[in-house]
């Protein structure tokens, strides 16, 4: 078993620790629901330093993640140090290795990918590095806290008064240092809020600091529930090897824009892109009983036409939710989902579900 940095504050504040990917991680410290709506209405902290921070240096990084990643890391130039790209990372036949963040940073990029695929991943990125005059700094020495929701922001700066003019101005998906700390205005909810890195020796302590403001301690089912109405991405649910940008509502990550960028897997992307088998991202909203769960069968007029991906009870909406995949040649905003053999009729609509609290979809 791995344990993070925070692993003692999970314990000092009641969290019910579980086995998650080989990481003791809390699911919750109470009540999964009033964390998802601590996150929706005031603030939370998520400990997310299971998650891989690795550093890129070398004369060839641009060159290297051009050709690395789906989206083009170049347009971080015009916005300078700090400025975060998300993009996917493909196979040659155009799958979902995995979706990351990369920053641009003084010496280089900082990356950041998901603890579940963290194998896979750096056995595919060091394979192409070596064929670049690059160097991989793994920075296992960082904790990682997302603090999410509307008073996020306000709250990380009354625990941290010194650095208010900084966070005040961040934008979303910006990133600022400040005394070995770096604040990124990024999350996993749809709410406002920070990722912070910190050094792990300071983690427990900066922890309690942020409970003495109120933010609230939330677990991955909160998370969960709150990345599914967000209409978020997770990895081995809505995306992996096998599923296309195309097919898990990433087409916006890939950047074609500059014709002469060879990525890894473009031209597979490209052939999925006018393929006529090809599939759709939506959303769905149960209308009759029960509650939708991943692998349930989506039909239209009685043909089975996909598959629900991510589903669960929407806390902020007080009804059954699911990501699912279907076929991108349907045009319909109804089908029906059989759960336990009965057929359920559902809504069909664009992602996301919640956005800043707010309901997306009439």
């Amino acid at each position: 078993m791995n344990y993070t940095p925070f692993y003692q504050s999970h314990l000092d504040s009641n969290g019910k620790v579980v086995d998650f990917g080989g990481w003791a991680l809390p699911v919750n410290y109470g009540s999964q629901i009033k964390e998802h709506e601590q996150v929706r209405n005031d603030a939370g902290m998520f400990d997310v330093s299971h998650m891989v921070v690795t550093d890129i240096h070398g004369v060839d990084a641009k060159d290297f993640f051009r050709h690395l990643i789906s989206n083009d890391v170049a347009k971080l130039d015009k916005f300078g140090v700090g400025k975060a790209l998300y993009s996917g990372l493909l196979n040659r036949e155009a799958g979902v290795i995995d979706d990351l963040i990369v920053y641009l940073m003084p010496f280089g990029y900082r990356l950041v990918t998901n603890a579940a695929t963290e194998a896979k991943d750096l056995n595919w990125i060091k394979q192409v590095a070596a064929n670049f005059k690059v160097e991989l700094f793994p920075r296992r020495d960082l904790a990682m806290l997302a603090v999410q929701g509307p008073n996020a922001i306000s709250k990380v700066i009354a625990a941290h008064p010194h650095v208010k003019d900084k966070l005040e101005q961040l934008k979303p998906f910006v990133a600022v240092e400040d005394n070995s700390y770096f604040y990124a205005r990024t999350g996993y909810t749809g709410e406002n809020g920070l990722e912070i890195m910190l050094p792990r020796t300071e983690a427990n302590a900066f922890w309690s600091l942020l409970l003495e403001h109120g933010v609230a301690p939330c677990g991955l089912g909160a998370r969960d529930t709150l990345r599914l109405e967000a209409g978020m991405n997770l990895y081995g649910h809505e995306m992996d090897e096998t599923i296309t940008p195309v097919a898990c509502g990433m087409d916006w990550v890939v950047d074609l824009s500059d014709e002469t960028r060879d990525f890894i897997g473009k031209n597979a992307y490209q052939l999925a892109k006018i393929s006529t088998d090809q599939y759709k991202q939506v959303g769905l909203v149960l209308q009759g009983k029960g509650v939708l769960r991943d692998g349930q069968k989506v039909y239209v007029d009685g043909v089975e036409c996909g598959v629900v991906t991510s589903g669960t009870f929407s806390p902020s909406l007080k009804v059954s939710i699911a990501i699912a995949r279907i076929s991108a040649a349907l045009e319909v905003d109804s089908a029906s989902v059989d759960i336990r053999g009965n057929h359920e009729a559902v809504r069909i609509i664009s992602l996301p579900f919640v956005r800043n609290g707010k309901k997306m979809f009439n």
